[in-house]
């Protein structure tokens, strides 16, 4: 996959991995765009990084995704590659909160929904553009699910999922279909407790980077392709395992 000289939309791309990534494809030369909900970390992000270009979006709300593809049509119709990267999690007893169905709703609406709404919607621009691509990021924990999550392993599940069926789906297009399966990352996402197991943003990225020009469809991060095997020859110690870390 060539990652120079593009245009790249990054969901998320205010903090953490997005950020991160944004900072080092804006060094490989490309034209990076990112968008998430807070106009202020967005700034924030752009002063650090000053080539970058924003947009306000909530991506689990499909009319603003449907601005963020009107405003990509009129300022940017290069675009050529997407990444899936904003997600939410919440930590919960599912039998023991009272707000848990709306956090369902919230979760999958931004972790499941939001992606695919996005790459319906700006399908009709990337296909126009040369090296088209999607880059959906999920996680480890969609072949062995942390119980402290009620519902993001079955987004991320749900995510990987569909893009498999998307890829064979668009076999014949130019548009080619990626996935990023992390393992836990020390960001901002973790809220200041990241687990003990969880690698640098640097290298998670670093290791992304590397994988997608190599071209390769599934790209497994540091640990999650230990716990892949460990989930195919011994779920019940590989459950175990991921619960006890």
């Amino acid at each position: 996959m060539k990652l120079n000289n593009q245009s790249i939309l990054i969901t998320g791309g205010s903090s953490g991995i997005g950020l991160e990534l944004a900072a080092r494809l804006v060094k490989k030369g490309n034209k990076v765009i990112i968008c998430g909900r807070s106009v202020e970390k967005l700034k924030e992000a752009q002063r650090k990084i000053p080539p970058l270009h924003y947009f306000s979006c909530d991506i689990s709300d499909p009319e603003s995704c449907k601005k963020l593809r009107d405003w990509v049509k009129v300022h940017h119709p290069d675009l050529n590659i997407l990444i899936n990267n904003a997600a939410i999690v919440h930590m919960a007893k599912f039998h023991k909160e009272e707000n848990i169905l709306e956090m369902a709703d919230k979760e999958f609406a931004t972790n499941f929904f939001g992606p695919i709404h996005l790459i319906k919607l700006l399908l009709a621009v990337l296909e126009k553009n040369p090296d088209p691509a999607i880059i959906n990021e999920t996680t480890g924990l969609v072949y062995t699910p942390r119980v402290d999550y009620p519902f993001y392993n079955s987004t991320k599940a749900a995510l990987h999922a569909f893009t498999q069926v998307l890829r064979q789906h668009l076999k014949d297009s130019p548009v080619k279909v990626y996935e990023v399966l992390f393992p836990a990352v020390d960001t901002p996402w973790h809220k200041g407790n990241p687990p003990k197991i969880a690698i640098s943003v640097e290298k998670a990225v670093e290791e992304m980077i590397k994988g997608l020009e190599k071209g390769k469809t599934e790209v497994k991060i540091a640990g999650v392709k230990l716990l892949y095997m460990l989930s195919r020859i011994a779920p019940a110690f590989a459950f175990r395992k991921i619960n006890s870390l």
